[in-house]
């Protein structure tokens, strides 16, 4: 038994240590978070009862990431520890419990977990003289070149009492917008995406060129202190409005609260709106806000004794793969997608998961009935993000992608030279791209007509009421006549008889609110502002970033048509790439017949001017907002600021104007607060579109 024993901890320390090296050097985890803990768990339980087989470089006794890389090693002047983990409320008391002996004055302090990279500055006389990666808690990779590109991260503190000799812990974070965007870049362009940000965040830190890393949008919170000289703080939250006051990316998600109820609450609220921040979270740090009672409580070997982390359910979960299928998209791209035995992960059950391109399914080495590991978080679509190769038996098959169009029939291929991407060709009549494209106008992101979702795409296209696009706004209640979809069974009285007399009802179709609503919708769309009618279109690479930038400068679908390649590519927001993608676009006749059509139904291809009603009080501001605002959505604050004349930017640069702060804002205000941006509240944000920038003295 003794010997079961002492096996099965050095194999679990080995198994241990294997995955830290996949996670920390190569960042290319094979298990999932959850997995990882449930196996440090079950050694630090065996090695509790049998201390005896305690092996002497434990990974219970170290910090994960103790692997030399091509980075030079320092030593971090204190300790940098790691944090234990809890999973329930359970187990949460039962820390509750543990530290209450220490008389802790019931203040505590709660932020959220960044998923990152943990990084350690350090400042001496205020200056940024090195930055270190954790490594093994002792000595970490120093990266103080690509450290020093992230535009939140002083190079110099500022403000009094500077402490000569200062290290300050944090995660470096690829914020989750920035990084699909990313990753749909590195896609177009044939290159590996990254699995999820903190995967983007270290890869992009362990760039041995900085310039490569300066072009990667990171950032930085900052979220402790190791040496201090001789800096006295009262309390954690204390500490925290001091580094902000020196400089440095503190958190505004953190609250100090003062009963175990109030800690509970904090974690269920982050718990239901974990994606709603502009960084990746997988839990809620728990720490004893009087510093006092921290140094009272003390350490383990590897974690402070008054500090706990919350972890939330993994969003990474393994499942079986039991087919690799293809789907084709609006600009006939064939995306291979995986088919699996139904999972729960992030709050859904999912059967089905993106693999990208064939190109990603060959690097990633998956095969067909691998046990592989999928990624969901709220409501991305779900990714593997590779196979578990362990697990296999022998009964795995390779995927073969299609040569031609499961929707058509066409001959698959590649559009053009280095694209990694196989299309269909067929554009003007494969069903699958037809019936994607008239899904995507009548979506959120083009035309967003109410009705006009997959369902009925499929109604009109399956029961001839359209043949393509160009059909689409001359629609009328007539035509609706023919679908069981868009009309409904009524009754009504049926005819008299020979002597005046009412016969049974008799059921007949009418036309029905889903009718209505979409003849109604596709009448409001007509005035829609000409950049959401080029994001219709489906002009590849067309975004709307582009289509604003096309829309301001061209004014009118005609003129987009006319201008050359040359004229377009030197257009601001569009780009070589771009305008090579329009001019082929509008060199295609049935293309041209969508426009024409769509203007003779009366939809608008031209700039509207903006009414009298919206003041140009913004005109020339260029403004950013964060966090989330009372009486404006996400999309619809943007469109208010263009349509009051100013400019909506994605990010605060010494050309913002304003910066516009909602609940729980993110890095950007730590960014205008480093620039000197002036940040208005939303009392503010209306008054200035109200009265324009005097109002505001």
């Amino acid at each position: 038994m003794s010997q079961e024993i002492r096996h099965r901890i050095t194999q679990l320390s080995e198994e241990i240590r294997d995955h830290q090296f996949k996670y920390y050097v190569l960042d290319k985890p094979t298990i999932t978070d959850g997995e990882f803990d449930s196996l440090l768990k079950e050694l630090q339980k065996l090695e509790a009862k049998h201390p005896e087989f305690k092996l002497p470089d434990s990974p219970t006794e170290q910090v994960g990431g103790g692997f030399a890389t091509h980075f030079q090693q320092h030593d971090h002047i204190e300790k940098m520890m790691s944090l234990d983990n809890v999973f329930d409320n359970d187990e949460l008391n039962s820390w509750f419990d543990r530290i209450a002996k220490a008389e802790v004055k019931n203040t505590w302090l709660c932020e959220v977990k960044v998923d990152g990279l943990a990084i350690n500055l350090l400042y001496e006389k205020g200056k940024l003289v090195r930055a270190l990666t954790r490594g093994n808690g002792t000595t970490g990779e120093d990266v103080t070149l690509n450290i020093k590109t992230i535009a939140s991260i002083p190079h110099e503190l500022k403000g009094k009492s500077i402490p000569d000799v200062l290290e300050v812990r944090g995660e470096v974070f690829f914020p989750i917008a920035a990084f699909n965007e990313f990753n749909d870049q590195q896609e177009e362009l044939g290159k590996e995406r990254f699995a999820n940000p903190r995967n983007a965040a270290a890869g992009s830190l362990r760039q041995k060129d900085p310039r490569v890393t300066a072009s990667r949008p990171l950032s930085m919170v900052v979220h402790g202190i190791g040496a201090k000289g001789d800096t006295k703080f009262d309390s954690q939250s204390g500490a925290y409005e001091l580094l902000k006051g020196w400089g440095l990316p503190t958190s505004s998600r953190f609250k100090v609260v003062h009963s175990r109820k109030e800690v509970e609450d904090f974690i269920a609220y982050y718990g239901e709106h974990r994606h709603d921040v502009e960084h990746e979270i997988d839990g809620i740090v728990i720490k004893v806000n009087e510093l006092a009672i921290q140094e009272e409580l003390g350490f383990t070997s590897r974690a402070p004794k008054w500090a706990i982390a919350f972890k939330y359910p993994p969003e990474e979960v393994t499942t079986k793969l039991l087919d690799i299928k293809v789907s084709v998209g609006r600009t006939g791209r064939v995306t291979p997608f995986a088919f699996m035995e139904p999972v729960k992960v992030a709050g859904s059950t999912v059967t089905n998961a993106t693999l990208h391109n064939a190109s990603e399914v060959i690097r990633k080495g998956i095969l067909i009935g691998d046990i592989v590991l999928i990624r969901k978080a709220g409501d991305v679509i779900p990714e593997v993000l590779g196979a578990l190769v362990d697990r296999r038996d022998g009964s795995e098959k390779a995927f073969v992608m299609p040569t031609q169009c499961p929707d058509c029939g066409a001959k698959l291929r590649a559009m053009s030279e280095g694209d990694v991407d196989i299309r269909c060709p067929n554009t003007q009549s494969c069903p699958a791209q037809l019936k994607e494209r008239i899904y995507y106008i009548g979506s959120r992101a083009a035309l967003d007509i109410d009705v006009l979702g997959y369902e009925a795409a499929s109604a009109l296209l399956e029961d001839k009421l359209i043949t393509d696009e160009s059909d689409l706004f001359s629609l009328t209640e007539k035509d609706l006549e023919d679908s069981r979809f868009f009309m409904k069974l009524v009754s009504v009285d049926g005819p008299l008889d020979q002597n005046g007399k009412k016969t049974k009802k008799v059921k007949v179709l009418q036309i029905g609110e889903n009718g209505k609503k979409l003849i109604s919708a596709l009448d409001l769309a007509k005035n829609r502002p000409l950049w959401r009618i080029i994001v219709a279109l489906s002009i590849r690479h067309v975004g709307p970033i582009a289509a604003k930038a096309l829309a301001k400068s061209f004014g009118s679908i005609d003129s987009i048509s006319k201008a050359s390649e040359e004229t377009l590519g030197a257009t601001e927001g569009v780009g070589p790439i771009i305008a090579s993608s329009i001019v082929e676009w509008f060199g295609v006749d049935w293309h041209l017949q969508i426009i024409k059509k769509w203007a003779k139904s009366g939809v608008v291809m031209e700039e509207i001017a903006q009414e009298s009603s919206d003041p140009q009080t913004l005109a020339g501001l260029t403004l950013v907002v964060t966090g989330s605002l009372t009486d404006f959505t996400r999309d619809g604050v943007g469109e208010v600021i263009e349509a009051h004349g100013g400019k909506s930017g994605s990010s605060v640069s010494k050309k913002t104007d304003y910066v516009v702060v909602g609940d729980s804002p993110g890095s950007k205000l730590a960014k205008a607060e480093e620039l000197g941006v002036r940040v208005l509240n939303e009392s503010e944000f209306k008054l200035l579109l109200a009265k324009g920038p005097a109002a505001l003295g």
